[in-house]
């Protein structure tokens, strides 16, 4: 890896970065399933299924409340990927800090929301996820996902297992990694539960400050990148 490639990787794929994603991932999951009426942020699947349950049961109404995040979730990924096509060339901001400005934006929002609202504040929190989910899909160069662990086991397992049999330390290192994600994620719920408990609704309020970290080192990173690039022209 040549010192450009890891440049462009500390900026948008640092291991920092995504330490603070997955630990709001984590946190967000939790806020919305203890205190939003038992209901995931992330966990889309979980969902679907609870969405299947109350269907056959014939609880529609009730069923509303699983679908919608759901499709947010859908058209969180889908604006995130339509920034990335828009402005993905733009040399006046990258498209990864509009993401999570908006994302930072919509969680701030979620927590002045009270739980008479909580299908609407589910939707926001589904889909600033799917925003996340979208906008940063590597750490380090290696696909790793920030708002769910399913991908993340299988993944580290796999490495795991390949590691033992041909004996490879790089492997066991890559899926540490994976592994380690997966722990910090169970470690966001765990304090997303704990700040639940604490604060109520504004305990949302933890992860538009952890994103808000990520994005001035994001900035910061891109602004020294900028001012290298600029020295090196002349």
């Amino acid at each position: 890896m040549n010192r450009n490639e890891l440049k462009k990787i500390q900026m948008s794929e640092s291991i920092f970065v995504g330490v603070l994603l997955a630990f709001s991932g984590g946190l967000m999951d939790a806020y919305t399933y203890v205190f939003r009426g038992g209901v995931f942020a992330n966990a889309q699947t979980g969902n679907l299924i609870l969405l299947g349950i109350n269907v056959f049961d014939g609880s529609f109404h009730n069923a509303l409340k699983y679908l919608f995040p759901v499709l947010s979730f859908t058209c969180g990924v889908l604006l995130a990927q339509v920034f990335r096509l828009a402005f993905q060339k733009s040399g006046r901001f990258h498209w990864r800090h509009l993401s999570l400005f908006l994302e930072i934006v919509l969680l701030t929002a979620v927590s002045l929301m009270s739980t008479d609202n909580n299908l609407p504040a589910n939707c926001m929190v589904s889909f600033a996820c799917g925003i996340q989910v979208q906008r940063f899909q590597k750490i380090r160069g290696k696909h790793l996902a920030t708002t769910m662990c399913i991908g993340n086991l299988r993944t580290a397992t796999d490495l795991l297992a390949n590691a033992v049999h041909e004996k490879n330390a790089h492997l066991f290192r890559r899926s540490c990694l994976y592994y380690g994600v997966i722990v910090v994620f169970s470690i966001g719920a765990v304090c997303g539960n704990a700040l639940v408990r604490a604060f109520g609704q504004y305990a949302i309020l933890a992860s538009p400050i952890l994103l808000l970290v990520a994005f001035g080192v994001m900035c910061i990173q891109a602004k020294e990148d900028n001012l290298e690039n600029h020295k090196e022209k002349f």
